[in-house]
Order: C-alpha cells, then sequence, then structure tokens
C-alpha cells in the first residue's frame, strides 16, 4: 500500500551542497584564527611581554577549552531540536561568533585602551593596562572559538546521521573552509598596507604595525558575519538524532562534570587510540603554531621585537611566515578535496599516521634550516639568503597536508565510534577537545622555559614537537583500523 511504503521510506538525506554551506562558518572562525596564529605573538612581544613568557599567554585558549566546549557541546545536545526557532547547535553557532566579535575589536584596540588606562607608550616600555585589555581579549576570543567550533562539529555529524562517508565528506567541507579561512587571513596578516586603507587605525598609542592588526580583525569581523549567517540560514537541523541523546530532553539529567568524565568508563579501545593520537598530533603542533612566524622572524631573519634595530627585520620575518602560511593553507584545502578519496583508498588510520611522519619530518628540516642560518654570513643589510628563506617556505607549504588530515580525520573518526556508546555529538566533541587543550596546556608552561633553558630560541619546542608527531604517527599506522569505517547503520534501519 502507498501508506506504508511511505512510511517505511527513510528520511530524505541532507545534500552535499548543503553540507557545504554548513561548513562555511569555519572559514570566518579560522579567517580569525589565522590572524591569532601569525600576528599575535610578535604583538605580545611589542607590548612587552618577553619571548620567554610570550607561550603562557596561550594558556588562555586551551584553558577556557577544558571546559567551555564540552561544557557548550553537552548543553547542545540536551537541548530539544523544537525549543528553539534555530534549533540546538545553531544558537550556540551564533552566539559563539558574536564573542569572537567582540574578543577581536577588544583585541585590536587593547593598545589604545592601554593609553585610556595610563600606559606610558614610549617604546621600549612595558604596556601593562594594554597587556591586561588583551588577555580579556583573548581569553574571550578563544571562548568564542571553543563555543563555536564544537556545536559547528556537533552540527555535521547530526546533518550526516553518523553515516561514515558522508561525516567524512562533511569534516573535509569544514577543513576546506579553513584552508580558505587561512588563506585570507594569512594574506592579510602578510600584506603591510592596511593602515593606508584605514588610517584612523593609525593612533599615538598604535603603530604602523598596530594598526595593520587592527585593520585585519576589522576585515575579520566582516566575514565571519557573512558566513555566520550563511551556516545558520543554509539548512534545518534534523528533529530527531542517532544515538541516546536528547531522546528525553524533558528528565533530569547527570550532572555535567560527572557525565563528562563519567563517560570515560564507556570508551572502547578504539576511541581511546583516536584519543591519544589526536593528543600526540597536537603536541607536535602546538609549538608550530605558537612559534612559526616568530621562527621566522628571529631564527631566519635574526630580527627582534625587543630590540628597537631589529624590529624591522623581524617584522620582515613575520610578514613572510604569513605567506608561508598562507601556501600552506592552499595545500591545506588541495588535500581536503582529495582526503575522501585517500581513506577509501588506504584506510583512515594509515593516512593518519602517514601525516604524522610527514609532521615529523618537517620539523626537522625545520632545526636543519635553523642550524644552517645560524651558522651562515648573511649580507651588510642583514637579508637572509634566498636559498634559506625558500626552504622554509617550502617546509611551511608541506605541512598544510597533515594540517588538513589533523582537522578532518580525528572528528570524523571520533564522530563515528561514540554513536554506539549513546554518547551525544555535542559531547563527544567536546570530549575529543579534552585530547587537543591538554596537550596545549602541557606545550604552553613548557615550551617558553625549555627554549630559555637552549638558548632562547624556538629549536627545543620543534624537537618536541618531532618526537610527538613521529610517534603519533606509528601508534596511529598500528592501532587505527586501516580499512574503511564500516557503517553500523542497516539497510533501511537503524543503528541499534
Amino acid at each position: 500500500m502507498p501508506r506504508t511504503a511511505a512510511a517505511a521510506a527513510p528520511a530524505r538525506k541532507v545534500p552535499l551542497r548543503k553540507l557545504l554551506l554548513a561548513a562555511s562558518v569555519a572559514c570566518g572562525v579560522q579567517f580569525g584564527w589565522a590572524l591569532q596564529l601569525s600576528l599575535l605573538t610578535p604583538y605580545v612581544q611589542e607590548l612587552g611581554i618577553p619571548h620567554a613568557f610570550a607561550s603562557l599567554v596561550w594558556l588562555c585558549g586551551p584553558l577556557s577549552g577544558l571546559l567551555v566546549q564540552p561544557l557548550v557541546g553537552h548543553l547542545s545536545d540536551r537541548i530539544a531540536p523544537a525549543a528553539s526557532p534555530l534549533g540546538r547547535r545553531r544558537p550556540f553557532i551564533a552566539a559563539g561568533a558574536a564573542s569572537i566579535a567582540a574578543a577581536v575589536l577588544t583585541v585590536g584596540f587593547s593598545a589604545d585602551l592601554g593609553r585610556i588606562f595610563g600606559d606610558d607608550i614610549t617604546p621600549g616600555k612595558t604596556r601593562l593596562g594594554a597587556i591586561c585589555v588583551y588577555l580579556v581579549g583573548f581569553w574571550l576570543l578563544d571562548v568564542g572559538n571553543n563555543a563555536t567550533q564544537g556545536p559547528c562539529r556537533a552540527f555535521l555529524a547530526d546533518l550526516t546521521e553518523n553515516d561514515p562517508r558522508r561525516t567524512r565528506i562533511a569534516n573535509a567541507y569544514f577543513s576546506l573552509f579553513m584552508a580558505l579561512g587561512n588563506i585570507l587571513g594569512y594574506a592579510t596578516g602578510a600584506y603591510s598596507g592596511w593602515y593606508r586603507i584605514f588610517p584612523f587605525t593609525v593612533t599615538p598609542s598604535c603603530s604602523i604595525s598596530c594598526a595593520n592588526l587592527k585593520s585585519a580583525f576589522l576585515l575579520d569581523i566582516i566575514i565571519l558575519v557573512i558566513t555566520t549567517y550563511i551556516t545558520v540560514a543554509s539548512v534545518q537541523e534534523p528533529q530527531t538524532f542517532g544515538g541516546d541523546e536528547a531522546e528525553h530532553p524533558g528528565t533530569e539529567q547527570e550532572a555535567f562534570l560527572w557525565e563528562l568524565f563519567g563517560s570515560f568508563r564507556y570508551f572502547t579501545l578504539p576511541v581511546w587510540m583516536v584519543l591519544i593520537v589526536t593528543a600526540l598530533t597536537w603536541i607536535g603542533w602546538f609549538p608550530f603554531i605558537l612559534f612559526d612566524t616568530d621562527w621566522m622572524g628571529r631564527e631566519i631573519y635574526r630580527g627582534s621585537p625587543e630590540n628597537p634595530g631589529e624590529t624591522q627585520r623581524y617584522h620582515d620575518g613575520v610578514r613572510m611566515g604569513s605567506f608561508g602560511l598562507m601556501l600552506n593553507s592552499v595545500l591545506l584545502g588541495f588535500t581536503s578535496v582529495v582526503l575522501e578519496k585517500l581513506c577509501r583508498k588506504w584506510g583512515a588510520g594509515l593516512v593518519w599516521g602517514v601525516s604524522n611522519i610527514l609532521m615529523a619530518l618537517c620539523f626537522v628540516a625545520m632545526l636543519v634550516i635553523t642550524y644552517v642560518a645560524k651558522n651562515m654570513d648573511y649580507p651588510p643589510n642583514g637579508v637572509p639568503p634566498t636559498g634559506i628563506v625558500i626552504a622554509s617556505l617550502v617546509v611551511f607549504t608541506i605541512l598544510g597536508a597533515p594540517l588538513a588530515i589533523t582537522y578532518s580525520i580525528p572528528y570524523a573518526m571520533a564522530a563515528s565510534r561514540v554513536e554506539n556508546l549513546g554518547l551525544g555529538q555535542g559531547l563527544a566533541m567536546g570530549i575529543l577537545n579534552l585530547a587537543i587543550v591538554i596537550p596545549q596546556v602541557i606545550v604552553s608552561l613548557g615550551s617558553g622555559p625549555w627554549d630559555q633553558l637552549f638558548g632562547g630560541g624556538n629549536a627545543p619546542a620543534f624537537a618536541v614537537a618531532a618526537g610527538a608527531s613521529f610517534i603519533g604517527g606509528l601508534v596511529a599506522i598500528l592501532g587505527l583500523p586501516r580499512a574503511r569505517i564500516a557503517s553500523s547503520r542497516r539497510r533501511g534501519g537503524t543503528h541499534r
């Protein structure tokens, strides 16, 4: 009978083009994140924070991520889809984007606000007021990033109904938009003439480099508003979800922290392996994220933000590093496009493991370049030899391929594995985030003093990154499945 056939028909899948639109907010978020990565470590040193303590500023992100992303994911899991016109994920995405916009304004205008609070703007002086304003804005920025990205990943998992292949495609779309945001952000950071386009950003307390940063963050707000609107308006959230999440939204729930840490006892070995490889991967990535452009400014261009005579060379190096990160993002985008084919051919575990070993080789190459540059004679004008600069840019570019895999495969594997555990996707993404932020806390606390112990450069942190990446690659190859993840759903039925 037609009625019976209609009742038995499976729910219509969300078209891939709508999954693409739903992932677009990653571009706006990552635009700001790229500016943060390329410009803020040099900027805090301009404000007077020594290089040895610059990494401690980045504790704001992982510390907020320890609680914010799991909590936001948990709350979004517990909201009934019909309780809000935007569903249960999109309100958090919109609120997180608003927090990011407020934060980048605070960071961008921190020097001006610091002067209002009584900072001495003489070059070389520590600006305590600006540092305090900056730290508040930086903390809010990372809260906004965590509050946005967790629900975004969970939103994509909801839309794909945890079908492994579609989940990988959706996360590859997310990675592709992250690449686009990176390209725009790093290109913006590499351009030194924004202060001419936005002359009002130059003030007595905000020099040309500061004005360029301020202008870049104003552009970020525009991109963020556009992409957030596209994501929120592109597709309706499903009214039912796999697993046990939100099945009884009106019933009493366990306390959040108890549910968060209590869920660990249900983890199977494959879930633990994903978390372990994720943690090792991010021990590898975070020193690079902290010091990539700073490495280019110090070790390659032999500049220093603390010494007025070397400031220009340092900023030249930072801009060249931003250009290298833009090239990195181009390869990131290309890899995101072909990633699903690679996973079908070789298996997600093998692809992830090989990418981590490639990371390790790149970090070793940076150590070699550092050693060679340190023992070379530069011309009188201080410009580094072309070969050294090209080699550095090549390493930055190659790292785009493993970065695309880091942005995609862990989330797809986690989403596929938590379904049968009865966890909400929001909470699951928050738990995966713990495997990211705990290593970041370790690196933030240790990298500055560790570098100072060995002479004040960035090489010791990169040595740790190379070792962690290599071990993570071996664990992924040996401990994660190479075969394509099979769907747990029966044809025409549910996963139960």
